[in-house]
């Protein structure tokens, strides 16, 4: 496959920065790729030279206990492409063509790339339960944040963001998100906004042990909390034990994604997707100093896209 865009995000900057668990050195990082069809397998019906698609990087055996019932996004030898295998900050990628979707007439290859992210957003929804009507609290405005809240709205839900970085909660609102700040005042103001009861449903999209354990603090009674970030391997994270039965709380953990490619894909067809819009564009070649860059200024841009 030609590589057309790539986008950046924070598993990428992790790997950059020596913090991802899963990082395996030294390799071609870059999982959120689109671009068009090189070459063909032997054997592989239903693409053709030139044909614009998108990969889904996430790669299962097929064998293990998660696989067969369904969710190889949690294989136990789970393989990802710019993680495991070389990824898409490259002129060309190789990937099996069982995870190459076709991407929608009318939409760019730099929008084509939201597709990894936005279906991260599809499998958080499905793992939450969220239905239109909920209203959400998402914790972190990053790449996963903005990608979660407009998911969210497209399902219904009303969304709440907070985020320590008001930059970041500024776009949030221009997304369609109500925000509250961040901080030690955050608990008593979801509180205040929902009458003493806490929020349906709680997304930790940080990758932060404090917001995760604050979540149980922050969720109604009955209410679902889902963890998408990540926390350094070994890190523990500490939750009032009482409050798993007093709260009768739903805790699930959201990894990747899994037969979501297709949804987010339409979503993004449709338009009812703008976070691509808030994306900063670069070419490939200049992806030494980019990252250089964010990696000293972590705000610099809300989202980065390398194109070739």
């Amino acid at each position: 496959m030609a590589v057309g865009a790539t986008g950046v995000c924070a598993g990428d900057m992790y790997f950059y920065l020596g913090k991802n668990p899963y990082a395996v050195y030294p390799q071609i990082c870059g999982h959120e790729i689109a671009g068009s069809v090189a070459e063909l397998g032997a054997g592989v019906d239903g693409l053709e030279i030139g044909a614009a698609v998108v990969v889904e990087p996430f790669l299962g055996c097929g064998t293990c206990y998660p696989c067969r019932i369904g969710k190889s996004n949690c294989c136990a030898k789970l393989e990802i492409i710019g993680i495991h295998r070389p990824g898409g900050f490259a002129e060309y990628v190789v990937a099996p063509a069982s995870h190459i979707h076709r991407v929608p007439d009318g939409i760019s290859l730099a929008t084509a790339s939201f597709a990894e992210p936005i279906a991260i957003a599809v499998q958080v929804c499905r793992r939450g339960m969220v239905t239109a009507g909920d209203e959400v609290l998402v914790l972190g405005c990053g790449p996963i944040g903005l990608a979660l809240i407009e998911v969210l709205r497209s399902k219904g839900a009303t969304v709440i963001a907070t985020d320590i970085a008001e930059d970041r909660m500024s776009v949030a609102r221009t997304l369609g998100a109500k925000t509250i700040a961040a901080g030690p005042g955050l608990a008593q103001a979801v509180l205040e906004h929902t009458n003493g009861e806490g929020m349906p449903v709680v997304i930790e999209a940080t990758g932060n042990a404090q917001a995760m354990e604050q979540s149980v603090e922050l969720v109604a009674s009955g209410g679902r909390v889902v963890i998408v970030g990540l926390v350094k391997q070994g890190v523990q994270v500490a939750l009032p034990g009482l409050d798993f039965t007093r709260k009768e709380l739903t805790i699930v953990g959201s990894r990747a994604s899994v037969n979501c490619f297709p949804e987010a894909l339409e979503l993004l067809a449709s338009g009812a997707i703008r976070y691509p819009h808030v994306a900063t564009t670069f070419d490939l070649w200049q992806a030494p100093a980019v990252f250089a860059d964010l990696a000293t200024h972590p705000g610099a841009v809300h989202k980065a896209v390398l194109l070739r």
